[in-house]
């Protein structure tokens, strides 16, 4: 049987709620417009950005998971989204740094044999990572936005993916070299949003539903890791046809991968026990 729908879930990694309510017009123009829902959303504990990818696609919390830091990188045990989606008889697609591959189809990335990979067995069926190999203070070593964004859309028109994910560390980068309140964070802001403005009503026009959101904030010092709003709160904007909570209702980071599953339409396993915020 196919899938029920098709899904893209867009992770911008390390922005606060307070700035994406603030800065990122197009996005709060389509809630506006009831075009879209957005909802906050807390990261687990440590909102660390590799215990964060774990527990996105998992379900489950770091303590479970036990990627704890952005040291321990390994094949993650525990069902994802990826797996369960393929297992389903839908393909995956990731545009993302290096350690999703890392925790959800093999360890060590091999720089050359994995920076991109068509493997109709999954759970990754197509890959197309970037490793950030060299990255300070000085250097972000970042790829360009716009062409992740284009090699997202290429898996879509050219191999019809079911699943799809995308993943920049730009705006984290960022608030790591300059914090979040500064004139530099607020173009880049502005640049990332032009971006998704580019790129978003094209995959809605493909028939998929989509998920624009974080996977933990970010102080104005930039630091993340620990407890606090500011470190753990993020925005959720929700473009489809779903039906969600009320304006104001706090989701847990956890509630993520179940949620994914279910609009698609493929099983949720026993250990993703929280429940779906959309039905």
């Amino acid at each position: 049987m196919p899938l029920r729908a098709k899904l893209l879930l867009i992770v911008l990694d390390g922005l606060p709620w307070r700035n994406w309510r603030k800065y990122m017009g197009n996005l709060e123009g389509w809630v506006q417009s009831g075009e879209a829902r957005v909802w906050k959303m807390r990261s687990v504990l440590p909102s660390t950005s590799a215990s964060c990818y774990a527990s996105i696609h998992t379900g489950v919390s770091p303590q479970v998971h036990h990627v704890v830091s952005n040291e321990t990188l390994f094949r993650v045990e525990q069902p994802d989204i990826f797996s369960e989606v393929v297992k389903a008889g839908g393909m995956t697609g990731a545009v993302t740094h290096s350690f999703w591959s890392m925790f959800f189809n093999r360890v060590p990335f091999d720089p050359v044999g994995d920076i991109e990979y068509d493997e109709p067995d999954g759970p990754i069926t197509h890959g197309r990572f970037h490793t950030m190999t060299g990255y300070n203070h000085k250097n972000q070593m970042t790829p360009s936005d716009t062409d992740l964004f284009a090699t997202l859309t290429m898996l879509i028109e050219r191999h019809g993916i079911d699943y799809g994910i995308l993943h920049t560390c730009t705006l984290d980068s960022m608030g790591h070299r300059y914090g979040h309140d500064c004139r530099e964070m607020d173009d880049a802001l502005f640049a990332m949003d032009a971006i998704l403005a580019a790129f978003l009503p094209r995959w809605l026009k493909a028939g998929y539903e989509v998920m624009v959101t974080a996977d933990h904030g970010q102080t104005d010092r930039g630091h993340h890791g620990g407890s606090g709003d500011e470190m753990q709160d993020f925005a959720l904007y929700y473009f489809g046809a779903g039906k969600g909570p009320e304006d104001g209702v706090l989701l847990d980071q956890l509630q993520l991968a179940p949620t994914v599953l279910e609009r698609l339409g493929a099983p949720v396993p026993a250990t993703m026990k929280a429940e779906s915020f959309l039905r």
